[in-house]
């Protein structure tokens, strides 16, 4: 077991850059490195379907004088690492590089941001890319099993859209410029800093980014109510078929949290679940099967995801109601309980390891009002957890009745 009761976490300093927007620093980096992460309110949910893809697809295609190449060129020449990411609810730049070189890399984004111009020729290349890869993803049984998925989880909301091709061909250029002066320009409202980086260099950062904080705090949807049952799609010619189960539920501030952690754990997320040794070990139906619980702003989801050959996707579906059923009428025996209290012990040891890991541990609670103190009393919830409070778990959230259940094949 762990020998302590707590981890000794190292906080990060937090300096305001506008009264909706802050700067999360973690100075204690025992090297050169430093990475920053800029959070714009600039999720999928905002504007129209596929306008916040590709705005985020195109922040540094520049504009008449520079082009995509010529920026990155000059990062590269910084030895930088650059990506951006979107979500449902925010879009991400981060960075890598050397702690002298974050901020004339920094400098460098902010002028192309500033600059950005959504050349006609960058657009039409980036939606022609897009419906290209969308088709291609239509072709896979999995891509269909989880569209299909978002779409009866978050039934009646924005979280539920997904894109046809026709919907590119409804996107103008003026509505890419208008919603990045919207989201992005005036969409700022976090940035992470990790590196032993001086004050006055923070000032620096704060200065140059503080025109694009955004004004107000982002609101998100509150009220989400999946659709139970058994749905399919139909994909011809297919010989493997992707399996979607699962169900809306809450997020770090729901009272059961924690300890549906450890349930969740138990049945598919680690190599020596039951999901995996059921249905891949014992059954050989897949190659790989696990499960999740997933975190929004407002809410939160579990999921379970597989593929297997479509002549086995019947039996599949059954062992995995069996398996909820299981832990719902039979106690996890004590031998059990204790292998998986101490690998997640084990893995909340490895994963506060080095200020890059800790940073990462505090954003998945700071976005949600709490602190370290969360994982110390996940420490704590772990110890402690019976199986009686497993069992109970399993009846209150484990009911297959309610389980959004999707095949694709």
């Amino acid at each position: 077991m762990l020998p302590t009761d707590r981890i000794d976490f190292i906080s990060p300093d937090i300096h305001p850059i506008s009264s909706n927007a802050k700067l999360l620093h973690m100075p204690k980096v025992p090297n050169e490195t430093s990475r920053f992460d800029l959070y714009f309110d600039a999720g999928t949910i905002r504007g129209a379907k596929g306008v916040a893809s590709l705005v985020n697809g195109l922040l540094l295609s520049g504009n008449k004088d520079w082009k995509s190449i010529d920026i990155q060129q000059q990062i590269d020449n910084l030895g930088g690492y650059y990506d951006s990411s979107i979500s449902h609810e925010e879009a991400y730049i981060s960075v890598h590089a050397l702690k002298e070189n974050a901020i004339p890399i920094l400098k460098i984004i902010v002028d192309a941001l500033r600059q950005l111009s959504f050349e006609e020729n960058e657009v039409e290349e980036l939606i022609r890319e897009r419906k290209q890869k969308l088709r291609v993803n239509l072709e896979k049984v999995n891509f269909l099993a989880q569209r299909e998925f978002q779409k009866k989880l978050f039934s009646d909301t924005d979280y539920g859209n997904v894109l046809e091709e026709k919907d590119y061909d409804a996107i103008d250029r003026q509505q890419l410029i208008d919603f990045f002066g919207t989201h992005y320009l005036k969409g700022l409202h976090k940035v992470v800093v990790i590196g032993d980086l001086k004050p006055q260099e923070i000032e620096e950062i704060i200065s140059l980014i503080k025109p694009f904080a955004k004004d107000d705090i982002p609101l998100y949807e509150t009220r989400f109510k999946n659709q139970p049952g058994n749905f399919k799609v139909e994909k011809q010619g297919a010989i493997q078929t992707a399996l979607r189960v699962g169900r809306i539920l809450f997020n770090k501030t729901h009272e059961d949290h924690l300890t549906f952690q450890v349930l969740n754990t138990i049945l598919g997320d680690y190599f020596g679940s039951r999901l995996m040794s059921n249905i891949r070990e014992d059954k050989g139906y897949t190659y790989g099967i696990g499960s999740m619980h997933a975190e929004l702003y407002k809410t939160g989801y579990f999921l379970i995801a597989t593929e297997v050959g479509k002549d086995e996707s019947e039996a599949a579906l059954d062992e995995i109601k069996a398996e909820l059923k299981k832990l719902q009428e039979e106690p996890i025996d004590s031998d059990e309980l204790e292998l998986v209290k101490n690998y997640m012990l084990g893995q909340m040891l490895k994963s506060a390891d080095g200020p890059y890991s800790m940073m990462d541990l505090y954003l998945n609670v700071e976005a949600y009002q709490m602190d370290f103190d969360f994982y110390n009393r996940a420490i704590s919830t772990i110890h402690s957890i019976t199986s009686d409070d497993i069992q109970s778990l399993a009846k209150k959230y484990l009911n297959w009745e309610e389980m959004t259940v999707i095949s694709a094949g």
